[in-house]
């Protein structure tokens, strides 16, 4: 009878074990804090926003078709464009994406701080502030 009992609950553990559903990575969130025409640069336009990264964050592989410039307000992040090297930012540290940069690495450094990061984008005017890359 106990070899019974064992054999059901590991058939049990199992079952749940595999109907569990995954859990995904912690999403950012952005907050909008600027737009602005450029009048002598027809056709352009800043966009400045606040990106959260919770502990554990990460972004999908993307681009901006603008100039990007970051500025780390707390936490750690690690960045990094195709053909670049990953770096490890902190407080006070910036990072630039250019127009043509696939950003391949954005996260949090941190399984367990937050990060927060201000992001300065130069535009065409209407675009969107980020384009998924496959």
């Amino acid at each position: 009878m106990k070899t019974i009992v064992s054999f059901a609950v590991t058939l049990m553990w199992s079952c749940l074990m595999i109907a569990r559903p995954a859990i995904a990575a912690p999403e950012a969130s952005v907050a909008p804090l600027l737009s602005e025409s450029l009048p002598e640069y027809p056709g352009k336009e800043v966009q400045m926003i606040v990106v959260d990264y919770p502990p554990g964050a990460a972004d999908p592989v993307h681009r901006h078709d603008a100039h990007a410039f970051i500025y780390v307000l707390e936490g750690n992040i690690v960045m990094g464009v195709k053909g670049g090297k990953e770096v490890t930012l902190k407080a006070g540290d910036t990072f630039h994406e250019g127009p043509n940069d696939i950003h391949t690495v954005g996260r949090n450094a941190s399984a367990t701080q937050p990060a927060r990061f201000v992001v300065f984008l130069i535009k065409k005017k209407g675009a969107p502030i980020l384009t998924p890359v496959k």
